[in-house]
């Protein structure tokens, strides 16, 4: 699927402008922030930490994390949600690097770091399995892998058309359940814990009834 990221990247760099929209996405709401700083609050250790936010997206929750004094890496595929991630951290007045690059295979060399954060982004991809063995392999000892996740109802794409071509036939389309999404990380870490996310409606700005979680691993 490598020689299809252009048009990946082509079609969220379309879906930027209208991206923080969605309540969780933008986090304009101050119930909808609140909600995610009292969760990464509780799942990012005390820091500052290094974190790397993979497909970052608009950058909402990299604003959130470098406001609380981690140290945030962000990438992303779509270079107008690196413009925008940039910006919102730029007019927050607060540091950040963001880089562009494939999520599965993050562009940031033998850097090591405390905490990786991914939102909403396995489904996007064609081998999720190798994108985890990535993702544990930049955390250092003790590091932590917070994966939030689900199985929406609706798409979780932000238009009606696929974000590419065969995005239906992606191992994990529509998202993924805990359980599936546990039994693949299991072996890679040395705990981990699931947190229910369907019941808080502050989180996603509605009341939702489709599965909604995070999983929380420490390397």
């Amino acid at each position: 699927m490598d020689d299809e990221l252009p048009t990946i990247a082509a079609y969220w760099d379309a879906a930027a402008p209208a991206f923080d929209r969605e309540p969780d996405h933008g986090l304009g709401d101050g119930r909808t922030a609140a909600a995610w700083e009292r969760r990464l609050a509780a799942w990012v250790p005390d820091g500052p930490s290094d974190v790397l936010d993979v497909g970052c997206g608009t950058g909402s929750l990299s604003l959130l994390l470098a406001r609380r004094g981690h140290r945030v890496t962000g990438v992303d595929l779509a270079p107008r949600m690196l413009e925008l991630a940039a910006a919102k951290l730029a007019a927050a007045g607060l540091p950040a690097r963001f880089l562009l690059g494939d999520a599965a295979v993050p562009p940031t060399g033998p850097d090591g770091f405390d905490v990786l954060l991914c939102r909403h982004l396995l489904w996007t991809l064609p081998d999720p399995g190798a994108a985890l063995r990535e993702w544990t392999a930049r955390l250092r000892p003790g590091g932590v892998l917070v994966l939030v996740e689900g199985r929406w109802r609706e798409s979780a794409s932000p238009a009606d058309a696929p974000y590419a071509a065969g995005a239906d036939r992606l191992p994990w389309s529509g998202g993924v359940g805990a359980a599936t999404l546990t039994a693949a990380l299991r072996p890679l870490v040395a705990d981990l814990r699931v947190e229910p996310l369907d019941d808080d409606p502050d989180l996603w700005g509605r009341p939702v009834d489709d599965e909604r979680y995070a999983v929380l691993a420490r390397v």
